[in-house]
């Protein structure tokens, strides 16, 4: 068993194998041609006639040419077959001595070319195997001729006689010495040729891997990324950037960025990009708007850098974009939020010391009422007294529950319990309308683990909400299911999402903007806390609250909860 060499690459030793091949079939051809030209002119040789035995020499080697040929089609080991081919090449080159006189022939640097061909395919060790096979080849065929065992053709019997032991084997010494000595310097270029293509792949390698790198770190980060030279034409744009302009690479790739991205202050331009990269600052900021192919507005924020390469004139901008809608849309919420915060711990107080007041003045009001005289203008103004403090009353109660709302007791319970639960109550009210259809599709798996009465808040005060906006016939679909979303603490999880939707007129664009807002509302006689409360007892509870019109008409208000 041969072992092959796993550094020899497979495409460099099927060339090489081929290149021997067509060298040992022009080499014999040669032969074939010089043999025939002397046997035409009957012109005797130092090494004696050409016989048959020189032309059945070169139709042998015709034939393994053929044989090679269909070893090479079928066979993959080509290793394998290359030390075949070689190991045979020195019996071709010992027939060829043989023939051509043995120990007189002066083709014996033929075996020199087959082991330099066998350094520079095999490479050392292939070298130093055929100089083995050529040596014992070689020493076997001088003795045996020496000893008369056999005899060249064309010669006379006592030629050998002519040489003494010593020179004899002086021969096979010297001749042995130079074919190693030449397998191991022909072996140096090739050894130092492959090692060399060995640095070579590795260093392709890891080019390859750091554009691989380069190319993998640009896909993936959640950055547009544009790259323009000097022309301004794009020559990057990547994944990130793709997604938020909404455009593919390969089809703007070469065009100028002025004409692909129409910023709403002009900052990419073919002016406002001029010589930046040269004179202007390094680096720059600008917060810019973008309207994207839905119509929605996106608050980008554009990095600009010179690109310079070294040693060249290339030049050119790397423009990096941030969408900061999601940011400035939390910006606005928390500034909200913090100014509400302020405001409410101060109405809150005031909310409080009210209440007082209001109690004696209803309580006192009550008792004048029955002391004075019982007309009918009397009793209207005073049930209007007493109504409209009854509304404050309620608006301050609502106000003090979403200005300190009550601590969270957390325990496990079923949610399709307490939406039924407020269906039945909702139906009972004198707020339900007869003729509203009512349908639930309610997902099995509710149990969940939360805070039911802050819950029932929410689906009681969302139903409210409902039965005003629906008209006298219309109807109102609920729906829960088990989904994985991200909930206001931005961690993904199990959640159970409440689906209402309503056959109403659905929110107005105004109302879209301001639907949690406390205060607003658009209903006559309403405190504008009801979806406020809401959406900061669903956030408590680490949930997410939206809401939108639905495609065919009315509005949806999508809550989702932890299940636990």
């Amino acid at each position: 068993m041969v072992d092959t060499d796993p550094d020899t690459s497979h495409t460099e030793l099927k060339g090489r194998l081929q290149k021997l091949m067509l060298l040992r079939l022009l080499f014999v051809s040669v032969l074939l041609g010089v043999s025939i030209f002397l046997q035409a002119r009957k012109a005797e040789t130092y090494f004696g006639d050409i016989q048959t035995f020189h032309y059945l020499l070169i139709a042998i080697v015709y034939f393994l040419t053929f044989v090679y040929i269909i070893l090479f089609k079928t066979l993959k080991d080509l290793v394998r077959q290359a030390y075949l081919q070689l190991i045979l090449d020195s019996f071709f080159v010992t027939a060829i001595v043989y023939a051509t006189g043995g120990i007189g022939s002066i083709f014996s640097f033929l075996y020199i070319l087959n082991i330099i061909n066998a350094s520079i395919i095999l490479y050392r060790k292939g070298g130093m195997i055929i100089a083995s096979s050529c040596s014992i080849l070689y020493g076997l065929l001088l003795d045996l001729h020496y000893y008369g065992v056999i005899d060249p053709p064309g010669l006379g019997h006592d030629y050998p006689f002519e040489y003494q032991p010593s020179n004899i084997f002086f021969i096979i010494v010297v001749n042995i010495a130079a074919f190693y000595i030449v397998a191991f310097l022909s072996s140096f270029p090739s050894e130092q040729a492959k090692k060399s293509r060995a640095e070579l792949k590795e260093k392709e390698e890891d080019i390859s891997k750091l554009e691989a790198l380069n190319e993998w770190i640009l896909s993936s980060i959640a950055s547009g990324l544009i790259v323009t030279d000097d022309q301004k034409k794009i020559i990057r744009f990547n994944p990130a950037a793709e997604k938020i302009f909404s455009l593919a690479g390969k089809d703007i790739r070469g065009k100028k960025i002025s004409d692909i991205l129409k910023l709403s202050n002009g900052f990419l331009d073919a002016t406002a990009l001029e010589d930046k990269s040269v004179s202007g600052p390094s680096h720059s900021f600008s917060d810019i708007d973008y309207k994207n192919r839905l119509g929605e507005t996106l608050s980008l924020r554009l990095s600009r850098s010179p690109l310079i390469i070294p040693d060249t004139d290339q030049k050119g901008n790397i423009l990096l974009f941030q969408d900061v809608t999601e940011m400035k849309r939390i910006e606005k919420e928390i500034k909200r939020i913090e100014g509400l915060a302020l405001v409410g711990e101060l109405a809150a107080g005031i909310a409080h010391e009210i209440r007082n007041p209001m109690a004696s003045i209803s309580g006192s009001i009550q008792m004048l009422k029955e002391e004075m005289d019982t007309n009918e203008v009397n009793k209207r103004l005073m049930g209007i007294i007493l109504r409209e403090i009854d509304r404050l009353n309620h608006l301050i109660n609502d106000f003090l529950k979403f200005a300190r709302p009550k601590p969270l007791e957390m325990r496990r319970f079923h949610l399709n319990e307490l939406i039924t639960e407020s269906l039945e109550l909702i139906k009972n009210s004198g707020r339900w309308k007869k003729n509203i259809m009512l349908k639930t599709d309610l997902v099995s798996d509710d149990l969940m683990v939360s805070d039911p009465e802050q819950i029932r808040q929410v689906i009681w005060n969302i139903l409210l909400n409902a039965a005003d906006a629906l008209p006298e016939r219309g109807f109102l679909h609920i729906t829960t299911r088990k989904v994985m979303s991200e909930g206001s603490d931005g961690i993904m999880q199990d959640m159970i999402e409440i689906l209402f939707r309503d056959s109403g007129k659905g929110f107005s664009e105004k109302a879209m903007g301001h639907m949690f807002s406390p205060f607003f509302t658009t209903k006559e006689g309403g405190s504008g806390l009801g979806l406020a409360m809401v959406k900061q007892i669903v956030e408590g509870l680490k949930g997410s609250i939206s809401g939108r019109n639905h495609p065919e008409g009315g509005a949806e208000i999508i809550v989702r909860l932890k299940v636990q």
